[in-house]
C-alpha cells in the first residue's frame, strides 16, 4: 500500500504524509475493507467516486489508491488548498461541503474524521522530517 501511496501522491502532487494519513484513517491499509455505506478498499471509494475516476475494481490497491489520491488532488483544488475542507469533503462528499462550507464539518463524525487525519498527517510529517534530518547527518 505504501509504495502505491507514494507513487500516486508524487504523480498528483499530494503530500505523501496526507495520503498515508487518509489510508490509515479510512481502512488501516486493508484492501478488503468495506464500510456500511458501501465504500470499498484502502481509500474507501464510493461507487460514484470510483466511476468518476474510472476504477474498474475498487478492491485493486493500485486503482483504489490512484483514484483516491486523484480525488484528494481534485478536492484540494476545489477547496483552494484548505486541508480541513478537503478532508471534510472526502468524508462527507464535495457537494455537501460546497453547499455548507466548514459548517458541514460541525457534525461529530466529520469533525472527528478531520481531527484524526490531521493528527495522523502531523505524525507522518514529523517522522518524515526526522528521517530527512538523520539522512543529512
Amino acid at each position: 500500500v505504501r509504495q502505491w501511496g507514494d507513487y500516486w501522491a508524487d504523480r498528483y502532487s499530494v503530500e505523501r504524509e496526507l495520503v498515508h494519513a487518509v489510508i490509515e484513517a479510512e481502512s488501516a491499509g486493508n484492501p478488503r475493507a468495506v464500510s456500511s455505506a458501501g465504500a470499498v478498499g484502502v481509500m474507501q471509494l464510493m461507487p460514484d467516486t470510483a466511476a468518476t475516476f474510472r476504477v474498474t475494481n475498487r478492491y485493486d490497491i493500485r486503482e483504489n489508491v490512484r483514484a483516491g489520491v486523484a480525488y484528494l488532488a481534485w478536492l484540494r483544488d476545489l477547496c483552494a488548498g484548505d486541508k480541513r475542507l478537503m478532508l471534510a469533503a472526502y468524508i462527507a462528499g464535495e457537494s455537501r461541503v460546497r453547499r455548507d462550507g466548514l459548517s458541514a464539518a460541525y457534525s461529530k463524525e466529520i469533525h472527528d474524521y478531520v481531527t484524526r487525519v490531521a493528527y495522523l498527517y502531523r505524525r507522518n510529517r514529523w517522522e518524515t522530517l526526522l528521517r530527512e534530518r538523520a539522512w543529512t547527518k
